[in-house]
């Protein structure tokens, strides 16, 4: 029995997937957080909100993640980062998907990815659960009622926990399987109840699409001054850097936190979301994102709380290290309406060190900047990924690899022609460690990472006197407004000098070693800004 608001001509049925008891279509947030509860997938919590966990999934799998080797994408997907899967298993695993859910209750919600019309996609998201419904409303962009009736999707998503792959069966690594198949344009989600999969799956798509219209997908948050759109900043970086943390300053208008898209007419928010990480939220330090924690249908997921109370424990990690919220986007108070800026102004690359040997900040020529797109280095933050349970070094190209389904090279030749064009100021922040590595030193504070984001931003911090950074090559400000002097100086807040430098040699061997299997695909120049 089919319920809701669709298009006549583009129910489920007219796309092959049949024999469901029921189909719930385009619930609104209240509809899905009262099925969800009802169907016991989860609690209603302070606020309203809805408490879930997502059982031994509490983060992404990346190593389950496949494209189907298909002609129409043989000579452009990057297979050493996107494991292939063959035709024949995927049709058989989306037969045995569509028999697993046969007699059971679907909901389905159309959406936009993209806020720009010009260049968004529409993806039709059919869950198992109630809350997966929930969550990517939030997540994606919402059509209005007079679109659904005529909306057909350019993507389907099936996304079906309790069925479990058979690798043996189905081509794949373990009971849990994200499949791409762009020639059918339907991705198959099995065997993990973590939302994040659902998110990251439009990403992907967007990341292969988009790059052929001459638009830069990125794996960034974004934000502006207020009422001046032109004065756009965006900000990549991996999760537990900062990205949506640092966007959502109340002094700025947020694009969004986390997927965007630069075309020739700005940057545009692929989502109408955020999926922010609660570990350790501060009231103060990030009051916004703090206040979606008790609104209306937000979704609290993997959070340990008070049975009698409903309180949220923003510091009990023994679910997980990953424990997130997921709400609307207008949940925060200086959200833009329409989700679109200008071209950036400023470019900002945020790296969570672990060795503790970067500085807060220091800026970029166009070739450093590409060098250190193409790098990506970071540290896994716990409980990211499944396994990380505590900072580990790592190198993800773009400062996404999980996501690229094309080569590095496609990415950076977009972003440093971007950059070309329109002129933009490009800053490293580092949002790790300092005085040390992750066990000795400490975490970067805050506020000295806002007051220095605060002087890129409305450019104080470019007429400042710069030091030449001896290890990597880039500009380091000698003194900011709010900052101490030592710390924009690494190597001055280690107790021994020595260690510090042995620690940047390390690490400085680590780039160079990473950075090697890129050379023979770019510029002399940017070649010159490599290290080592």
């Amino acid at each position: 029995m089919d319920h809701g608001t669709v298009n006549p001509e583009m129910r489920l049925e007219d796309q092959g997937i049949s024999g469901l008891a029921a189909v719930y279509y385009n619930d609104d947030a209240d509809a899905l957080h009262a099925a969800a509860v009802a169907r016991g997938e989860g609690i209603t919590g302070k606020g309203g909100t809805f408490l879930v966990t997502t059982g031994k999934h509490t983060g992404r799998s990346p190593k389950d993640k496949f494209v189907v080797r298909t002609p129409d994408v043989e000579d452009t997907i990057w297979w050493e980062n996107n494991p292939p899967m063959d035709p024949a298993d995927f049709d058989t695993l989306y037969t045995d998907v569509l028999a697993h859910m046969s007699g059971g209750t679907a909901y389905v919600q159309d959406l936009f990815g993209g806020a720009d019309p010009a260049y968004r996609l529409d993806v039709r998201v059919v869950t198992e659960l109630a809350w997966h419904g929930l969550f990517i409303r939030h997540l994606l962009r919402r059509p209005d009622v007079s679109e659904l009736t005529t909306f057909t999707p350019d993507f389907t998503i099936i996304n079906c926990p309790s069925f479990k792959a058979d690798p043996a069966r189905h081509g794949c690594r373990s009971d849990t399987v994200i499949a791409l198949n762009f020639e059918k344009k339907i991705i198959l989600i099995t065997g993990t109840e973590y939302a994040g999969e659902n998110k990251k799956s439009v990403f992907t798509l967007l990341n292969y699409l988009l790059p052929d219209q001459g638009i830069m997908p990125m794996h960034c948050s974004a934000n502006h001054a207020k009422d001046n759109p032109v004065d756009t900043a965006v900000f990549f970086g991996l999760s537990g850097t900062g990205k949506t943390t640092l966007s959502a300053d109340p002094s700025r208008t947020l694009i969004g936190d986390d997927e965007h898209g630069w075309s020739d007419r700005g940057v545009f928010n692929f989502e109408g979301g955020c999926y922010a990480k609660t570990i350790g939220l501060d009231p103060k330090a990030e009051p916004e994102i703090y206040a979606t924690c008790a609104m209306p249908n937000t979704v609290i997921e993997n959070m340990v709380h008070d049975p009698a109370t409903m309180e949220l424990d923003f510091n009990d990690d023994s679910l997980t290290a990953n424990m997130r919220c997921a709400y609307p986007l207008h949940y925060i108070p200086n959200a833009s309406d329409t989700a679109l800026g200008g071209h950036p102004k400023n470019i900002i690359m945020l790296t969570c060190d672990a060795f503790g040997v970067l500085p807060p900040i220091s800026r970029l020529t166009p070739a450093q900047a590409m060098y250190h797109f193409l790098s990506g280095f970071t540290s896994k933050v716990a409980g990211t990924e499944r396994g990380v349970t505590e900072p580990e070094p790592t190198f993800s190209t773009c400062f996404g690899a999980p996501f690229m389904p094309r080569r590095p090279e496609a990415y950076g030749a977009l972003l440093r022609n971007k950059i070309a064009s329109h002129g933009a100021t490009c800053w490293l922040v580092n949002t790790g460690w300092t005085g040390g590595a992750y066990g000795t030193g400490s975490r970067m504070p805050i506020k000295a990472t806002r007051a220095l984001l605060s002087a890129a931003l409305d450019g104080t911090l470019v007429d400042s006197t710069f030091r030449k950074d001896p290890n990597f090559g880039f500009d380091v400000p000698l003194a900011a407004d709010g900052v101490d002097d030592m710390l924009l100086d690494p190597r001055r807040t280690w107790a021994d000098p020595a260690a510090y430098d042995a620690q940047a040699q390390k690490l400085v061997e680590m780039f160079s070693e990473n950075f090697a299997k890129y050379v023979p695909f770019i510029d002399d120049d940017v070649k010159a800004a490599a290290i080592g």
